[in-house]
């Protein structure tokens, strides 16, 4: 018996790192995943692949940059199964050409942004929760980013939309929770996949690995982990919560790597 037998789940952006991660753990668990795709071959190839396993996977098309899927891709899921028990908002990206500070990111660059990380939540949250409300209830994990927790030089959309998902987050907990409707947020800290291993530069690796408190990166299971227990009946008694999965990075004070490497406590 798995943690997630007989729960339907839909996986935004899934063909790849955190994506795939989630969508895949949750069909080892039980559920009967929705691969939440924009190239339908790919998510169509990693489902054939779990259904060889024993699991059962399908796919719908859900594409960031055609805003009626978001709905959409819900509604089909709803119309195949008549219910949706799972949503996991995993889609979010920035566009590093464009995504500056304050002066150097245009209006229009901001909100096609803001629209991709923010909308594409806002608008998958709110059908699944039609339907939830109707089936008895239901979990939805948002993926956050640690973007959202304070100011940085830059991906200024970004952060400011991941931040939208925080509170978008709380609310849709607080206000469908007596209806038996889960809501909650993970954020990620530095999570090193196949696909972005190569383009994360060495000292980036170093300055987060000198503040993580555990000896290694994140990985793509981490999240995975925290999304299976978020959407099973586990966590039953926990929602509205903001979820950082970082190895403790954001838990202290930001001096701790400088102080330690002087073998220090304090000045």
């Amino acid at each position: 018996m798995g943690l997630l037998d007989t729960k339907v789940a839909m996986v935004t952006s899934s063909t790849r790192g955190i994506g795939f991660a989630c969508a895949q753990t949750l069909a080892r668990n039980g559920a009967k995943v929705y691969f939440a795709v924009r190239r339908l071959d790919a998510g169509q190839e990693l489902a054939d692949a779990l259904k060889a396993e024993g699991c059962e996977a399908e796919v719908v098309f859900f594409d960031a940059d055609q805003p009626d899927t978001f709905r959409s891709s819900v509604e089909e899921v709803v119309t195949k199964e008549g219910r949706i028990d799972i949503l996991v908002n995993n889609y979010g990206g920035t566009d590093v050409k464009h995504d500056h500070d304050l002066l150097h990111t245009t209006s229009a660059d901001f909100m096609k942004i803001v629209e991709g990380n923010l909308r594409s939540v806002y608008d998958t949250c709110q059908r699944a929760v039609e339907s939830m409300v109707l089936t008895g209830g239901g979990s939805i994990v948002n993926i956050g980013s640690m973007a959202s927790c304070s100011g940085d030089l830059g991906s200024t959309a970004y952060a400011c939309a991941k931040a939208g998902v925080d509170m978008l987050t709380q609310y849709t907990a607080l206000q469908y929770g007596k209806q038996n409707i889960r809501c909650n947020c993970v954020r990620p800290g530095l999570i090193v996949t196949p696909q972005n291993e190569a383009k994360v530069p060495q000292a980036l690796k170093d300055i987060f690995l000198s503040n993580i408190e555990v000896n290694r990166y994140g990985c793509p299971d981490d999240i995975a982990a925290m999304c299976v227990y978020l959407g099973s009946d586990e966590s039953a008694y926990f929602t509205g919560q903001i979820v950082t999965v970082d190895g403790g990075m954001n838990s202290h004070v930001p001096t701790v790597a400088q102080f330690r490497a002087m073998a220090s406590r304090t000045w």
